[in-house]
């Protein structure tokens, strides 16, 4: 696998770097990217491919499940140096169907650290189950998940606006927060409309 990594590498040198040689120089001195893209790190999910964004327009944070977890200096570390340092203007909440952290709220698990970690998106789907009745057939279990990974991306934009230097961002009008979701199969790219921050 590494050495297909690194023949993947060498096709990109010679079919994007080098024709863009004077894109990337500049890039090679300062980064100005205008979106802090949160993401899920599932592998099916690749940011610049899916929006055709290009090498220094998004600053990436990818965790299992696209959490913005509260008190977090990982987390809080990136998003201070996206909107404090780099001036993004704009923060996405990129959630995904079929995803893997939103199926595994409702299984047991003897992991460490995932089980705790996903207690971070475990009310969304607490919010979808107050909603529907338990689902019976595939599709409903299919229609299920997708509102759960919906929902998990509206809840998580309410963590985001409990780091105050955020809502301070959007308060004075210099970022802008959007959900959004992507469809695995079709490879469509939608926004999610939210309440805002919770209050």
């Amino acid at each position: 696998m590494i050495d297909k990594l690194l023949l993947g590498n060498l096709r990109f040198r010679e079919t994007d770097f080098t024709p863009n040689i004077d894109y990337y120089k500049e890039l090679a001195g300062s980064q100005h990217p205008t979106t802090l893209w949160i993401a899920c790190s599932d592998s099916r999910l690749q940011s610049g491919h899916i929006t055709q964004a290009r090498a220094g327009e998004l600053f990436i944070q990818r965790n299992i499940g696209n959490i913005v977890p509260i008190h977090d200096w990982n987390f809080a570390t990136v998003l201070e140096y996206a909107v404090v340092h780099l001036k993004v203007n704009d923060v996405v909440i990129c959630g995904h169907s079929n995803c893997g952290a939103i199926r595994a709220l409702d299984k047991e698990s003897t992991d460490s650290y995932i089980p705790l970690w996903l207690n971070n998106a475990r009310e969304a789907k607490t919010r979808v189950d107050a909603k529907i009745p338990p689902p019976q057939t595939v599709l409903e279990k299919d229609e299920r998940y997708k509102l759960i990974e919906q929902e998990n991306v509206r809840l998580q934009i309410e963590h985001l606006f409990t780091y105050p230097l955020l809502k301070k961002a959007v308060d004075e009008k210099r970022v802008e927060v959007h959900g959004l979701y992507y469809d695995l199969g079709t490879g469509v790219l939608s926004r999610i409309k939210s309440a805002g921050p919770a209050t």
